[in-house]
């Protein structure tokens, strides 16, 4: 049975019900539905619960380079699974083109007929080989996980965390995947979660133990690919691995693992405001490139309602040009080209674009 994210009359989150108990709120008044940002199913109480009690829920998190996965268990249910599809690539693209275009506007900027001394160069501001930074597309993957997480703490009660982590050859102070990795840690404890950190094989065991399958596709859009492994991560803080006297090593505890809401999220792939484009136009009189803005009163990432020939679309804004806009769907491939005046705004850009489904493990791999 899918259990439903509960809120209470002033936003509290509470233990999720059963998916006929919130039908029989609805019916009877007790309760109405209420948006969130990662677009699940959710109500929240008219009047007062009766009680606020909640049992143990983790969140655990599967971090990678292109994909991520999430999961939010308790010890008698699963409650929701993510699959993120991280921008890495396109992160490192666009950096690499900026530092293109940067070369080719101070090479423009620069008159080579005066003495070298007397050049237009921008005197050094700072030391920016001082401090502890990570590369922009880690950042870029670790702030998506992080925002997932807040945005589930927002309908889940939850307060600890599970990440797994890795341990890179060699110095691993110059390994990205190791800086990436406490530094999302770091973030998560700023946060006020309680974080635990677990090595992969361990999920591994646990994952086998457990029964869940497990794809070899990592660009599948399934909880197999990324999503059972935080079920494993979760269940790590339920069941522990125990040496039997005479006997092998087992897992004592149980959990139950369960149908529930499994959303593919990705970042709407906006590209950010232009000034200086890589070929500069004639005439001093640059053309408008990207930003988030267009000129019927939308941002690109808005969720609309467009009507064309009879036919009624959902999607995002994408694009516009002098009268119409441009509508996409979750996967940003476009629906089409609509009149501004047929389009009409649901929902604002909320920085997140979540495509939300039901998920049910146990039919793939039997009773767990």
């Amino acid at each position: 049975m899918i259990r439903v994210p509960v809120l209470s009359p002033d936003g509290e989150p509470l233990m999720p019900a059963k998916a006929s108990r919130v039908r029989r709120w609805l019916k009877a008044g007790k309760a109405k539905v209420v948006h969130n940002d990662l677009n699940l199913f959710q109500v929240q109480l008219v009047e007062e619960p009766s009680g606020k009690k909640t049992q143990d829920i983790l969140t655990g998190i599967d971090p990678g380079k292109l994909f991520t996965g999430v999961a939010v268990q308790s010890r008698c249910a699963t409650l929701f699974l993510a699959h993120l599809k991280l921008v890495f690539k396109n992160v490192t693209k666009r950096m690499s083109q900026r530092a293109m275009m940067r070369r080719g506007r101070r090479g423009r900027r620069i008159n080579r007929k005066v003495p070298f001394n007397q050049r237009n160069h921008r005197e050094c501001r700072f030391d920016n080989r001082k401090g502890h930074k990570i590369p922009p597309s880690i950042r870029a993957n670790k702030q998506l996980a992080f925002r997932v997480v807040q945005e589930l703490n927002k309908i889940y009660p939850f307060t600890d965390v599970v990440v797994e982590v890795i341990k890179a050859m060699g110095d691993k102070g110059f390994s990205p995947a190791m800086v990436g990795q406490h530094w999302q840690i770091e973030q998560l404890k700023q946060a006020g979660y309680t974080v635990h950190a677990q090595e992969g094989w361990y999920t591994s065991n646990l994952r086998k133990y457990l029964g869940l399958p497990k794809s070899k596709n990592k660009a599948e859009e399934s909880p197999t690919a990324h999503a059972v492994d935080g079920i494993c991560l979760a269940a790590s803080q339920f069941m522990r691995y125990r040496q039997v006297k005479g006997r092998s090593g087992t897992f004592l505890g149980e959990i139950a693992v369960t149908p529930c809401q499994f959303a593919v999220i990705i970042r709407p792939p906006i590209c950010r405001r232009q000034l200086h484009l890589m070929i500069p136009s004639k005439g001093g009189k640059r053309r408008g490139y990207g930003g988030t803005v267009t000129r019927h009163g939308f941002r690109k990432g808005d969720y609309v309602k467009a009507e064309k020939a009879g036919i009624t679309y959902y999607g995002y804004v994408s694009g516009d040009t002098k009268t119409q806009v441009s509508v996409s769907n979750a996967n940003w491939k476009r629906l089409g080209q609509f009149t501004a005046k047929k389009v009409q705004l649901l929902q604002r850009n909320t920085g997140l674009v979540s495509t939300v489904g039901l998920s049910n493990l146990t039919a793939l791999s039997g009773a767990v």
